[in-house]
């Protein structure tokens, strides 16, 4: 079974770019436009894995990890950063919400299924 993983993004060159890369490695994708978008989606579906910007207009990602965790059934579910963000403190933040890893754009496509292969443990 392919894993189901919800890329949230409000860059539409960083969705197809993330889409194109996870599809030709065998994921499926669902593609959430903000953070309202990606807390919507997951409480709505079932993600093996999230990959999420940090900068985002309506809700970032840390505040949608936030509310993530808030979630009985989606506590476990592991949240890949992939922002222009670099900042340890911010990194620090992500951590302490519950985020699993951190991949800094622009970013090679091949570290990115790398990344979620190795968190997915696939």
């Amino acid at each position: 079974m392919t894993a189901s993983i919800l890329t949230v993004d409000d860059s539409a060159s960083i969705r197809l770019t993330t889409r194109v890369a996870l599809s030709n490695a065998g994921y499926t994708v669902t593609e959430a436009v903000d953070g309202q978008d990606g807390l919507s989606k997951i409480k709505s579906g079932n993600f093996d894995i999230i990959v999420t910007d940090l900068n985002m207009p309506n809700m970032d990602g840390l505040t949608m990890i936030r509310e993530l965790r808030k979630l009985p059934a989606h506590t476990g579910v592991p949240v890949i950063f992939l922002t222009t963000e670099s900042d340890n403190e911010l990194k620090q933040q992500a951590k302490a919400a519950g985020a699993t890893g951190w991949l800094t754009k622009p970013f090679d496509p091949e570290s990115l299924v790398k990344i979620v292969k190795k968190v997915l443990g696939r």
